[in-house]
């Protein structure tokens, strides 16, 4: 039976006939299994307008109450993570243990919001005048919205909506409309919790929606993570508008292996960054940087895994590795084997022949692939691919690696692998990258840290979740007080006798 899915506004299901609707596809079969609403501005204001009436309440809700909420979500995200796992495989085609992770990072954040209590406390000082105390506190902003890729249908959200509505804010979430059921499922859960109706609402839709949700002038904040020409879209926009914003865009992830490394650790870390999730990360390892003297003998280490590496679809235990999410995407990163050879890099692993689990033919198939002997000028190298295609690039040691990832125009991720402690601490000093990994290849921070890049893969002042996620929505108000002291002659606040 095919599915239909639709808005969630004031606390339920939109009602009425959507204007125009989208088709969601099951990427392992290349079949239509559903459709999904897409928002007419009417359901935009709708949306906001049911965030707008909830703040007030939910604002000087009690953070004591607020937590009580968010520890209820907690329990119901863990309870039902297998079913929001399987809802995402189904849409986005990654495997069970990739949704299960990424339902398992999202809960993190989930959890750092509930200690809100902590973080929103202000700083108070006495007495910096005779008589007079100042003391700063941290308000919500009113009501944000979030933007997220297809990549991530839960984990992302989560990264936004957990820490603003701890804050106290209310939240209209633009999920990807190719894998929008799990958004509503965890609008669901939220009600179940108990969140009051208008604080967390769903809209789906295209660039109409966002559009709808950038202009709008109920909007305070907006947060977004998607490619980067879209996220400087987003931010000029909005920041037009008058919001605050943090869009986090692309990436191009430099993998840098260093003669002294553990080859079989390196190549392990290859396999799984580069193709964990069809290489549809932002966090992805797309460029392997290798000295060359061990060059060879890591891309036979590669060679080595992939081979063994199991391509089927996400219900399929066996399966480490999912179909593309969308036929037109298969078929442009695979375009990019074709026009790498075309450009002069060797293609040590071709994907296109890797076999299926099943042999399901028509989903949006293409195995792990490899570009060797790769140079900075070619398309596989200055694109982000978003698909299973690493790139290796061959250097003469440290210092021309060192260039190569500084000279790339992206700024999100990367990673170096060795065993001398001085030049990891070298390249995490020296790299121009916001998130860096030793001898880890996918280096996201744990929630209380921030989640961010640098140069073009980030647009606005701030990074996801972590104390700048609650400093991206609250604002702060300083206050300076006066009272006057009882013994001015007026009250009598002395303690009562019956003398």
């Amino acid at each position: 039976m095919s599915k239909h899915v639709t808005h969630w506004i004031g606390g339920r299901p939109a009602a009425g006939a959507a204007e125009r609707r989208g088709d969601i596809y099951n990427p392992a079969t290349g079949k239509v299994a559903g459709t999904v609403d897409f928002a007419s501005p009417a359901d935009v204001d709708a949306a906001v307008a049911a965030a707008k009436a909830a703040f007030p309440g939910w604002r000087d809700t009690s953070l004591t109450k607020r937590v009580a909420v968010l520890f209820r979500f907690r329990e119901l995200l863990k309870r039902h993570a297998p079913e929001l796992a399987e809802l995402i495989g189904a849409e986005h085609g990654k495997v069970r243990s990739d949704a299960a992770g990424e339902v398992a990072r999202g809960l993190e954040v989930v959890e750092f919001a509930c200690g809100i209590p902590h973080l929103l406390k202000g700083g108070y000082s006495e007495n910096v005048s005779t008589g007079v105390d100042a003391y700063s506190i941290l308000q919500p902003l009113g009501v944000v919205a979030g933007i997220s890729p297809f990549n991530f249908p839960a984990m992302v959200p989560m990264w936004m909506f957990p820490v603003a509505i701890a804050c106290g804010n209310t939240f209209v979430l633009k999920p990807s409309e190719k894998d929008p059921s799990a958004s509503v499922r965890i609008a669901e859960l939220w009600a179940e919790a108990g969140l009051p109706e208008g604080v967390f609402n769903v809209l789906h839709g295209d660039k109409a929606a966002v559009d709808g949700l950038l202009e709008h002038e109920d909007v305070k904040a907006v947060s977004f993570v998607g490619s980067t020409p879209i996220a400087q879209y987003v931010y000029e926009t909005a920041a037009r508008h008058g919001k605050r914003v943090q869009a986090l865009g692309g990436a191009k992830n430099h993998m840098v292996v260093l003669p002294d490394a553990d080859l079989d650790l390196a190549a392990d870390a290859a396999v799984s960054a580069g193709f964990g999730s069809a290489g549809e990360r932002c966090m992805a390892i797309s460029a392997v940087v290798a000295v060359d003297s061990i060059a060879d003998d890591l891309l036979e280490r590669i060679r080595a895994r992939v081979a063994e590496l199991r391509v089927g679809p996400g219900d399929d235990e066996r399966s480490e590795m999912g179909p593309l999410v969308t036929r037109a995407h298969r078929d442009k990163v695979a375009g990019y084997l074709e026009t790498g050879v075309r450009q002069g890099a060797t293609l040590a692993i071709d994907g296109r022949v890797h076999p299926v689990l099943g042999g399901a033919a028509d989903g949006f198939w293409l195995g792990p692939s490899l570009l060797d002997h790769v140079t900075p000028e070619m398309s596989c190298y200055t694109d982000e691919i978003f698909g299973p295609v690493l790139s290796l690039l061959r250097v003469s040691g440290y210092t021309e690696a060192l260039d190569l990832v500084n000279a790339n125009p992206y700024g999100n991720g990367t990673a170096i692998f060795t065993n001398d402690g001085g030049a990891a601490r070298r390249f995490q000093n020296e790299v121009e990258v916001g998130m860096v990994g030793i001898n880890v290849p996918i280096p996201v921070p744990m929630a209380y840290y921030s989640f961010g890049g640098w140069k073009k893969s980030l647009f606005g002042d701030s990074h996801a979740h972590g104390m700048e996620g609650v400093h991206f929505y609250t604002r702060t108000k300083a206050v300076t007080a006066r009272w006057l002291d009882p013994s001015h002659g007026g009250v009598e606040l002395g303690f009562p006798t019956n003398g």
